[in-house]
């Protein structure tokens, strides 16, 4: 067709695949705990420190953060599997690496050096607490395992 550009299939992307399910991966754990540690068990919002009304607040602008970075991701997952530069191993391992980023980034900074929230309240944190982040370890290690294969099997042929 006249006029109509003809889109050749792009090189796979190591990086940008990793980075773009990365983005998934912080959404989706975003999303299990809000879903579940939030509202299902309710141990805890995002910001506890205030009242109840501020706490349902910091957990609506969680979900709307969630959100906007589910869609965003799926969209550049969906721009490089159209352009032939989806690596979906390397997705599945940067999938890996952004869940247990968030996972560790809320165990650390916003359970222990914010203080914005604990895991739970009213009992013994440490197991909680060990729980939590050696999870968090388990999904980065994996994450970059899966990434690590990919690499070592496709070599200098992926940028």
């Amino acid at each position: 067709m006249a006029g109509v550009p003809v889109s050749r299939a792009a090189a796979p992307d190591l990086r940008r695949s990793v980075l773009a399910a990365a983005v998934v991966g912080v959404a989706v754990m975003a999303a299990v705990d809000e879903i579940v540690f939030h509202q299902i068990l309710g141990w805890h919002h995002f910001y506890d420190r205030s009242t109840l009304s501020v706490g349902l607040l910091s957990d609506g602008l969680l979900h709307s953060a969630e959100l906007i970075a589910l869609v965003g991701g799926f969209f550049w997952y969906a721009d490089l599997r159209r352009r032939g530069a989806l690596l979906p191993r390397a997705a599945w391992g940067g999938f890996l690496l952004g869940a247990g980023a968030f996972q560790l980034f809320d165990g650390i900074v916003d359970h222990k050096v914010l203080r914005l929230h604990q895991i739970r309240y009213g009992v013994h944190l440490l197991p909680y607490d060990v729980v939590w982040n050696a999870a968090a370890v388990v999904l980065l290690l994996l994450g970059a395992w899966v990434t690590w294969r990919v690499r070592s099997r496709h070599g200098r042929d992926v940028p």
